[in-house]
């Protein structure tokens, strides 16, 4: 009995998808790199994380996070975003050229509507919004969308729980004192 519960591409599509996200992407980056948004100078008090970066980082962070005892959207997100740029400021240039390149495909707005669903500003989204945009990319027929989804959920969990605020409400007394 065939599978039914994953969608089959013929080489034909295949090839018409390969060649419409290529266009896609080879013009959010023309139009990036022509209106400056693809800046890669870090913004002010950071290593790697640029400013159009904060904002979409901002409104990802309480979207990711939920409920969690210690987190509030002031300085919670501002301590989870400074330990990202140091954790991002340790990797390698790959990885932080991937991360950049995600977050810069999520800030732009050409690309941002198509790919999230929320065609306004991401920092203006409500959160049923955000939240319908990581389970679109989390549920996507796409790899390279539940991959994404898997990398945000993974960068901003990790640096949220790498922040001293976070550890008494799950019971971690800390990393050993030498």
């Amino acid at each position: 009995m065939p599978d039914t519960t994953s969608p089959s591409l013929d080489r034909r599509s295949l090839l018409k998808l390969g060649l419409g996200a290529s266009m896609v992407l080879g013009t959010a980056g023309l139009t990036a790199s022509l209106s400056g948004c693809s800046s890669s100078a870090p913004a002010a008090n950071f290593a790697v994380l640029r400013d159009s970066d904060l904002p979409l980082l901002r409104a990802l962070y309480p979207a990711v996070i939920g409920p969690h005892p210690a987190f509030d959207q002031g300085e919670a997100v501002n301590a989870a975003t400074a330990q990202l740029d140091h954790s991002l400021q340790a990797a390698s240039p790959f990885v932080q050229d991937e991360v950049l390149n995600l977050l810069g495909m999520l800030s732009l707005p050409l690309t941002r509507g198509p790919l999230t669903g929320i065609w306004g500003n991401l920092a203006d989204a409500s959160p049923a919004q955000l939240e319908a945009f990581l389970l679109r990319w989390r549920d996507s027929r796409f790899e390279l969308l539940r991959k994404g989804h898997k990398a945000l959920l993974q960068l901003l969990q990790l640096s949220w729980y790498a922040t001293p605020q976070s550890w008494a409400a799950v019971g971690y007394p800390g990393p050993p004192q030498v």
